[in-house]
């Protein structure tokens, strides 16, 4: 026997599984973006510093990350230099110790130097798919000199 409601003042309808009440979606607000760093960061020739100025390369650059499916990088650099980086990733357990040494690479590259936009750069980690690791370590390097690099991270759910 089909649920009958009350469509406006004078109609009434049924109501069942391929017809369905109506619903309104009221005070939806959209998720935002957490940030998870806000760094300056002189780049060098060291291959293994990371945006914190570690060279520790067991030391995350970004932790407790396993909430969010993706995190974007936006980065301003002080000239416009190409600046070389690798994302590496790795999962832990409850503890937060890492399962296992070393790191997944998950993207290696470069910011070339580019006249349009010349000091503004953005990478979406991972590039595709979803990623929900634990623990990031984000690298820079420039082939010569030194280049000051202010980055922001923010985490998408």
């Amino acid at each position: 026997m089909p649920v009958r409601f009350l469509r406006n003042a004078s109609e009434l309808a049924d109501v069942s599984w391929e017809t369905p009440l109506p619903v309104q979606v009221a005070n939806a607000k959209p998720v935002p973006a957490d940030t998870l760093l806000v760094a300056t960061t002189t780049v060098t020739t060291d291959a293994n510093r990371d945006l914190l100025g570690s060279a520790a390369t067991e030391l995350p650059t970004l932790d407790g990350c396993m909430q969010y499916r993706k995190l974007v990088w936006l980065a301003h650099r002080a000239s416009n230099t190409a600046i070389n980086y690798t994302i590496r990733a790795r999962a832990t357990d409850l503890a937060g110790t890492p399962l296992s040494s070393g790191w997944q690479t998950l993207a290696s590259g470069t910011f070339a130097a580019d006249a349009a936009n010349p000091n503004w750069v953005r990478l979406d980690i991972p590039a595709t798919g979803d990623g929900y690791y634990d623990q990031y370590r984000i690298e820079v390097s420039v082939a010569s000199g030194t280049v000051v690099l202010t980055s922001k991270i923010a985490g998408v759910r």
